[in-house]
């Protein structure tokens, strides 16, 4: 078999549904080995756009999102979408051309180690040399990948090498199993919950990312201990749960982060450190912290797990809540679970979290104020359809005042945080999702970074309804410039006119003219199915302060009725 053939043979042997790339001279063969396969290519207009489109189906449907490229610039211009995906912790397989083998010792046209240039973004990145090697470094390729913590792997394909025959057949997909929680951790880490007087459960990206969702409910269900929850984490645990205080992440202008100083006890679930330093709420070194994840933790300074259970999310939960409830049958003296009045702290935070995102719901100025925009799309979609966050300004808006009730329907890149993400990210989530409906939500500067994959929609029919946060600003670096330097400087630029331009792609194009109008052209948007959608809408930012410089009176209070 050619060799080139059997590289798509494995890759259809692991499942692989897409291929999103750009074809190129170095990886001809490829592509004519992919026009035989069941596998669907995704033409992009940037491998940029197809490393974003890989990273977000491997986030929604737990596989291995598959993006190509040739060697040189195409290698080159993944490289974002990949890093992306693996500090994201994305399953992700980049496969790149290359010339051929014998040329790579010395300098030639548009050579580079592009296999060295992917190590520091990948889990693992490999040059295929023999024909014969290719069924097991597709089968690593994928494994490692998946393999927790996931994330990008990279895989080389010389020219000459794609021309060779091999006669070894594919491996295949093969299912990885979790080892069970040990029983004295788990024990240790049930009676250090019971004998907590504030006990907080922090949920992170893992949880998300594998799902496991139904225990952690369960868990909270039973004890109802107070919980948040990272931007990534969003939607395992419902925001209109009464004991849930919702997102953690802005530095130290954050609801959640005043409960987690208050807290003694932290349950760290899932947990990723890139997602928001341990720095900030444990700077002091005075919390106690169980630790549950598939991996061991990291080792910080201001991380230090007394209880580290490393297993399956799901099975340690559903662990300790067992041994809770053994604990207190055998000392009743024990506190009790479920408690049925919280730390009044938690209370008072839960309540102006509420009254917070729900302050501008009548609000009908105009430019629109964030909290109104995200009500309306929050309020135009079902629980199960998926927003895509792009990054600046606008996705601190949507992670802490979007209300997300499942897994993975509001996904935020915050470990890389590129920006460009959420126009390709949406293509991906509608082929993973047909029938639902699919926001991605950027600012202007953002937009215009991948806007060349409107056309990729379009050629594709895709109904992704993109929303564009127009304030003709690099808004985030402005507010942050101005917070420490009290002016900002090179951040303002122009815009075209975002209708125009998305009707010269042959997609529909709105621009807002008022907060009321904006329900509206929701309305009309859900009811096209056959091209995306592109809605411009002027918004109002005078409301930042309250992401950087949130006093939050009712926890103020808390610590002067203290003193």
């Amino acid at each position: 078999m050619k060799a080139s053939d059997l590289l798509v043979k494995c890759l259809e042997s692991e499942g692989v549904e897409y291929i999103f790339g750009i074809p190129g001279e170095e990886n001809a063969d490829l592509m004519m080995s992919l026009s035989k396969s069941k596998i669907k290519f995704i033409l992009t207009r940037h491998e940029q756009g197809a490393a974003f489109m890989a990273d977000v189906y491997g986030r929604l449907t737990g596989r291995v999102g598959v993006c190509l490229a040739t060697l040189g610039p195409g290698a080159t211009n993944l490289v974002t979408g990949v890093a992306n995906a693996n500090m994201d912790r994305s399953r992700l397989l980049a496969i790149t051309g290359q010339t051929d083998s014998h040329l790579l010792h010395k300098e030639s046209h548009q050579n580079l180690n592009v296999v060295k240039m992917f190590e520091p973004i990948t889990k693992w990145s490999w040059s295929i040399r023999n024909a014969k090697n290719i069924p097991e470094i597709v089968r690593r390729a994928f494994k490692i990948a998946l393999t927790e913590k996931p994330g990008a792997t990279h895989i080389e394909l010389p020219q000459d090498i794609a021309k060779r025959k091999s006669d070894i057949p594919p491996i295949g997909f093969q299912n990885i199993f979790r080892p069970k929680a040990n029983h004295d951790q788990i024990k240790k880490a049930a009676t250090m919950i019971l004998n907590a007087k504030k006990p907080l459960l922090f949920v992170g990206n893992g949880c998300a990312r594998e799902d496991e969702s139904a225990q952690i409910r369960k868990f909270v269900e039973q004890t109802k201990i107070f919980s948040i929850n990272t931007f990534m984490g969003k939607g395992v645990i419902p925001d209109d749960c009464e004991t849930h205080l919702q997102t953690i992440g802005i530095k130290d202008a954050d609801h959640a982060l005043k409960a987690v100083l208050e807290a003694d006890v932290i349950i760290s679930v899932g947990y990723d450190l890139v997602e928001y330093s341990p720095k900030m709420w444990n700077s002091d070194l005075n919390k106690q912290i169980i630790h549950i994840d598939f991996t061991p933790s990291e080792v910080y300074t201001f991380y230090r797990p007394d209880v580290e259970i490393d297993s399956d999310i799901g099975s340690a939960m559903d662990s300790i809540l067992e041994e809770i409830e053994k604990l207190q049958l055998e000392n009743p003296s024990l506190a009790s679970f479920p408690r049925k009045n919280g730390p009044e702290i938690f209370k008072k935070i839960r309540a102006e979290v509420i009254e917070r995102i729900n302050t501008f719901n009548d609000d009908d100025s105009y430019p629109i104020k964030p909290e109104k925009l995200i009500f309306s799309v929050r309020e135009s979609l079902d629980p199960d359809d998926v927003v895509i966050s792009d990054v600046g300004t606008h996705k601190l808006w949507i992670a802490k005042i979007y209300q997300t009730f499942e897994p993975n329907t509001c996904i935020i890149p915050n470990g890389f945080a590129s920006m460009g993400f959420a126009l390709p990210g949406a293509i991906s989530a509608k082929l993973v999702f047909p029938k639902k409906s699919i926001v991605a939500m950027t600012g202007d500067g953002g937009f215009l970074m991948n806007v060349q994959e409107i056309e990729t929609a379009v050629r594709l029919k895709l109904p992704i309804i993109v929303i564009v946060w127009v304030d003709n600003d690099y808004n985030l670096i402005s507010i942050k410039q101005k917070h420490e330097f009290g002016k900002s400087v090179f951040t303002e630029f122009g815009n075209p006119n975002f209708v125009q331009i998305a009707e010269s792609f042959g997609a529909k194009g709105f621009q807002v003219k008022s907060t009321q109008d904006f329900s509206k052209v929701l309305k009309e948007a859900k009811l096209i199915t056959d091209k995306p959608i592109i809605i411009a809408v002027d918004v109002d930012y005078s409301r930042n302060e309250v992401l950087l410089d949130d006093s939050f009176p009712p926890y103020v209070k808390s610590l002067n009725d203290k003193k």
